[in-house]
């Protein structure tokens, strides 16, 4: 992607702050416009539309959950200690401003492009997990099973727990964040080792 000039920033920004905020369909190019402080005409000197800036946005690594592989890299080969590591690693990225984002970049008028940026989150995790604990039975760690399985609902889990904190907050429920961590690490290693 191209360096993009402070104006631009601004419009980029403005963009992905109503997004994260209204939703896609609900932000309009006027309003960006106000929010980064610039006319609508140089919103269109600087970007073909609204979806343009968006997409623009999406690509920017400020706009996203910095959930990569690496960031999954410091493990102990200890089953508890890595699952605790991962759940936090995740949860701590995918604040409930990435979530709702990325509520809004799944509107339908742009998913065919957001998809593949939206599918790098879980995707880092599942494929760095899988790997993990393949690595983990090879080194006679914990028992041969479905890892495919078991990632999927350890992601699941972590997941769940950020998209409904980013939702609801404390409304739906008062479980915080380490406990809930603690707990359902428990119950997947003893699960595992079963």
């Amino acid at each position: 992607m191209q360096n993009v000039d402070e104006t631009s920033q601004k419009i980029i920004d403005a963009a992905m702050a109503l997004v994260r905020d209204k939703g896609y369909v609900a932000t309009t190019t006027k309003e960006i416009a106000k929010v980064a402080g610039v006319n609508e005409c140089t919103l269109f000197r600087k970007f073909e539309s609204k979806k343009d800036i968006v997409l623009q946005g999406a690509n920017q690594a400020g706009w996203r959950a910095n959930v990569v592989p690496e960031i999954f890299e410091n493990v102990k080969w200890d089953l508890r200690k890595d699952l605790e590591m991962f759940m936090r690693a995740y949860i701590d990225r995918m604040t409930p401003d990435f979530v709702n984002l990325s509520i809004g970049l799944r509107a339908p008028q742009l998913y065919e492009e957001t998809k593949q940026l939206i599918m790098k989150v879980p995707q880092a995790f599942l494929e760095t997990f899988i790997d993990y604990l393949n690595r983990m039975c090879e080194m006679g760690k914990i028992p041969e099973k479905d890892y495919k399985t078991l990632a999927l609902t350890v992601f699941s889990a972590t997941f769940g727990y950020t998209f409904l904190n980013a939702s609801f907050g404390k409304e739906l429920t008062d479980v915080e964040k380490d406990r809930y961590i603690k707990e359902s690490v428990q119950m997947f290693v003893e699960g595992i080792c079963q």
